[in-house]
């Protein structure tokens, strides 16, 4: 499958790019990043512009969807004039056509950061996409241990205990891909794992079981196992901030965003890139709000009778096209076009909303399985009210404090009474875990980390 080309990495020690950063004899090995998290619409790229007026900052973009070029409106991408002049990397940069997974991500981002750092910068991470996180701070990435596994597993394996077998399952599709019935039959503790809709995974995992007719969920035992995913195995300091809000809050912001965004030509970007029975699992086709209009336009288009009208046309004009949707929307005729164009709309709303549940979950997994040190910042009231001044007294100054005590700390440990308690936990990294969140607001202790010299001038 065709992949996006990761930047060049800069050549030299990633630990050596600065004679300042390596004047302090204390200093720790790992460089600082700081990690923007929560769920869809909780102001996260607002956030890190506005703390690049007090710390010299660049921005890697951490949303899977915003990552794609195109469908700005519809991902919500901060427009160049709204950025303030803060640098951002991958966004909007990757073709829309290319699967760009977690390791593409990690891969990606791991050599900007190095740049970042030879700037005298601070690498801030952003976004919603919790996995791409995991695997960029985590340095036990699965699919790179199942592969290394795989090719000891055989490399070990006696010459007359070759697999010279071959699985019975044949591949569908124009790529010839397997699907996740398969995975399920023939390793279901793995395909409880993954999602349904990750082709690449699947793929990976059916075709080591015909190379090497060990099933995945067997490799992952051990010293994987224990350390996949903890802090205390990072390849960077980290400073988790996630911005958090009652669900009430951001189910109410979410659909008043939606609206904004149909308004703002949400409709016109679905339009441009519509094609009939289209993938809808790879790429940028995957986001919340391409597939939900599938119906919609599908009507428009057969009930035309010239080819050369404009809902027919995929050159026609994004004005005309924007009035007859106006029309629709407008007319007191509840015909069918209407209807389905209504129940587009509030499907993309729904799935909002189950996607800013599935992110707080997933958020609360981090925290409660693998002790991820995640400082929680609430914004239900900048949500609810929508002032400015609110927003730098409620998440901005906290934010600040936060990042602030993150840099001056040095060389001090903070001891947790329940670390060793999770620590002889059993965790079993196959299980899908569902952790229900609360609504609190509360912000976490940090874990205090070392300081690098030249963050002391940050103006506060």
């Amino acid at each position: 499958m065709e992949r996006g080309n990761p930047p060049q990495e800069p050549k030299g020690n990633p630990q050596m790019m600065n004679g300042d950063l390596n004047s302090n004899p204390n200093m720790k090995s790992k460089p600082k990043i700081v990690v923007i998290m929560g769920a869809t619409g909780s102001g996260k790229s607002k956030l890190a512009i506005d703390l690049a007026s007090h710390f010299p900052i660049e921005i890697i973009n951490a949303d899977s969807m915003q990552a794609y070029q195109g469908l700005d409106v519809l991902t919500n991408k901060v427009p160049v004039q709204d950025q303030k002049g803060v640098r951002h990397h991958l966004l909007g940069t990757i073709s829309p056509h290319v699967e760009f997974t977690a390791k593409d991500f990690r891969d990606c981002a791991i050599p900007l950061i190095i740049e970042i750092w030879s700037r005298n910068c601070l690498p801030v991470i952003v976004g919603g996409t919790n996995y791409y996180i995991q695997a960029l701070v985590s340095q036990f990435l699965l699919d790179d241990y199942i592969e290394d596994q795989e090719a000891n597993y055989l490399f070990n394996l006696p010459g007359d205990k070759k697999p010279d077998f071959e699985l019975e399952l044949e591949p569908i599709g124009v790529n010839g891909d397997y699907t996740y019935s398969h995975l399920k039959d023939l390793d279901p503790v793995a395909a409880n794992r993954i999602h349904p809709n990750d082709h690449r995974k699947i793929n990976q995992y059916i075709s080591l079981y015909i190379r090497s007719g060990v099933r995945p969920s067997e490799l992952l035992q051990g010293n994987i196992k224990e350390n996949w995913g903890r802090a205390n195995n990072f390849r960077y300091d980290c400073c988790f901030i996630c911005l958090d809000a009652s669900v009430l809050a951001l189910d109410q912001y979410v659909d008043q965003r939606v609206d904004c965004m149909i308004d703002a030509g949400l409709l016109e970007e679905v339009f441009d890139i519509y094609k009939l029975n289209a993938d809808y699992t790879r790429g940028l086709r995957q986001a919340i709000g391409v597939r939900e209009f599938e119906d919609f336009l599908r009507r428009c288009t057969s009930e035309c009778q010239n080819p050369s009208e404009a809902v027919c046309s995929q050159n026609s004009n994004a004005k005309q096209f924007k009035e007859i949707m106006r029309q629709i929307m407008d007319s007191p005729i509840e015909n069918q076009q209407k209807i389905l164009l209504t129940e587009a709309i509030d499907k993309v709303k729904l799935n909002t909303r189950r996607l800013v549940r599935r992110q707080k979950r997933r958020l609360s997994r981090l925290q409660m399985l693998f002790e991820w040190n995640i400082h929680y910042v609430d914004v239900t009231g900048c949500l609810l009210s929508a002032s400015d001044d609110i927003w730098i007294v409620d998440v901005v100054e906290p934010s600040l404090e936060i990042i602030k005590s993150f840099l001056d700390k040095n060389n001090m440990e903070e001891a947790r009474s329940d670390c060793e308690v999770m620590k002889s936990a059993h965790r079993d990294l196959w299980t899908q875990y569902i952790c229900k969140v609360s609504d609190a607001s509360s912000i976490l202790v940090p874990s205090p980390l070392v300081f690098f010299s030249f963050f002391v001038t940050a103006k506060l």
